[in-house]
């Protein structure tokens, strides 16, 4: 359920994931994995099905603290409302070993396909029932008030970025919310809505989880639209445009390291036209 990214660039990482991915579930005895592998970002997690439950696996150097990217599914399982629609985390494992220390997610088997595979880029326009629009806007709003100390956008990031990828002065978020954090195609579910992924849940700016979804929609511009006006009670007000532009900002950080490219022309376009001023480029 993790979107899929390339294993570890060194192979010694990648066979470490895998033994530690085997250990785990030996542990849990969750018999042996079957389907595909999911890497996450750098390959710093694997994710596989275990039986009928999904086993995902992330790792640290010991030296590294573990951040609030580290207990996030879990965090997300105890004070999350249970109304909004997401696997149940099982079983939890934590162990070190060779320098690492490791942590084991045991989850619920999502049966249903993400709506995009191979990334959060948005590459058809899916057919989604007004229902689904409903039960996501319920959703976003059901997180909203839930208090957390847990950060998942910066204001010092803002005051350190802005600048440098939309080329403008930083600006001082005064609407913040509860929100997912990586809200995308690859993370939700067509038949059934069901959100995945929420090691980055935390507190964002207002507009940010639906700006940044509107933006992973850019090449469906039905689909796009239609984000815009299931959201547009937060996305058309000031808070709401300044979290977009959060959004846009960090993707626009994505793009100047080399990924995303198919959206790089679409993402400038549209933070352009919200700044008014040409957005700079080369930044890395």
């Amino acid at each position: 359920m993790d979107a899929l990214f390339a294993p570890p660039r060194k192979q010694p990482d990648e066979e470490r994931m895998r033994d530690a991915h085997h250990r785990a579930a030996r542990t849990l005895l969750v018999g042996g994995a079957s389907g595909p592998e999911a890497w996450g970002w750098q390959g710093r997690t694997i994710s596989r099905r275990c039986g009928d439950r999904w086993l995902r696996v992330v790792s640290r150097p010991l030296e590294k603290p573990a951040g609030r990217l580290w207990d996030g599914a879990a965090a997300a399982d105890t004070q999350l409302p249970r109304t909004i629609p997401r696997p149940r985390v099982v079983d939890v494992l934590e162990w070190t070993a060779g320098g690492h220390r490791y942590r084991a997610e045991l989850t619920e088997l999502v049966p249903w396909p993400v709506i995009q595979t191979g990334g959060p880029v948005l590459t058809h326009a899916p057919a989604l029932p007004q229902v689904w629009w409903t039960e996501l806007s319920a959703a976003l709003a059901a997180m909203s008030s839930v208090p957390t100390e847990r950060q998942a956008v910066r204001q010092q990031w803002i005051d350190k970025n802005f600048d440098s990828y939309l080329g403008i002065p930083p600006v001082q978020v005064t609407a913040w919310t509860t929100g997912h954090g990586d809200l995308h195609w690859a993370n939700l579910c067509a038949e059934h809505l069901v959100v995945l992924d929420w090691e980055s849940w935390g507190t964002l700016p207002v507009g940010y989880d639906a700006g940044l979804l509107h933006a992973y929609s850019l090449r469906s511009p039905g689909t796009a639209h239609r984000v815009r006006t299931t959201f547009a009670h937060i996305l058309n007000t000031p808070a709401g445009r300044t979290g977009e532009l959060v959004a846009l900002a960090q993707l626009l950080q994505v793009i100047a390291r080399g990924h995303h490219q198919e959206i790089a022309e679409a993402i400038r376009a549209r933070a352009e036209l919200l700044t008014g001023r040409p957005v700079p480029r080369g930044t890395a």
